[in-house]
Formats: structure tokens, sequence, C-alpha cells
């Protein structure tokens, strides 16, 4: 074994390893836009116990509609985030769902980007939207 392959087989079992949010996750949507979930922000101040999950979602630059995006957010809540939530400790009063046409941090304010945010109470099997 030369030196170089030594050095690529730990390389390549590292990708192996890293948590699931650290590798892209494709998620599908009813309206068949890409979307990748980015991560789960838990306990950020503002609305209690909540859960907040992020997704990308780049074809909103390219003119996705808030009618197509919510339909698809409320997807995201009951399919993706429900199922996810913890079982045992004390449950959430919300989740929220955003996407994002790229990453950003959380909190970070980007004019010349698209955004979306949907809160929701979670029901049961069930997403119940919550506005403000």
């Amino acid at each position: 074994m030369t030196f170089a392959m030594r050095l690529l087989i730990p390389a390549a079992c590292f990708a192996l390893l890293l948590p699931p949010a650290a590798r892209a996750e494709q998620v599908q949507v009813p309206s068949g836009q890409p979307v990748e979930f980015h991560e789960v922000i838990r306990d950020a101040p503002g609305l209690g116990l909540a859960y907040r999950f992020r997704f990308v979602a780049p074809d909103l630059a390219r003119g996705v509609t808030f009618e197509v995006a919510e339909a698809d957010m409320m997807h995201l809540c009951t399919s993706y985030a429900l199922p996810r939530l913890p079982n045992l400790g004390p449950a959430p009063n919300h989740v929220v769902i955003s996407l994002s046409e790229r990453q950003i941090d959380f909190g970070e304010t980007v004019p010349d980007i698209v955004q979306f945010f949907e809160v929701y109470r979670p029901e049961g099997t069930a997403c119940v939207w919550d506005g403000f």
C-alpha cells in the first residue's frame, strides 16, 4: 500500500462516519422542487420550546410562489419534522419550518435571499398552522 493510498482510505471512511445532518439529504415535497435538509435548531429564543427545521430550496430564487412553498412547508412539518421530534421529555410547543434559497446562518438577514417561514403546533400526527 502506498502512502497516498493510506491517506485516501481514512478520508473515504470519514465521509461515511459523518452524522446524517452533515450530509446532504434530499427531501420530497408536493411541488417537486428540489429541497435539502439543512439543520434543526432547538430552543432558540422567541417561541418557548420549539424545533426549527431549516431546509434549502434553490428554486425559490427562480420564482417559486409562497402558495407553492406553503404547501411544501406543511408537508415538511407533517412528514419530516413530526416523526423526528423526541418521544421523551417535554414536547415542543411549536415547529418552525423554513425554506431558504441557499444556506445562511440562523438569524441572519440577507435582503437578496428568498426565505419563507411557517410556525405550526404539533398535535398528534398533525401540524396545525399557528399564525401570529
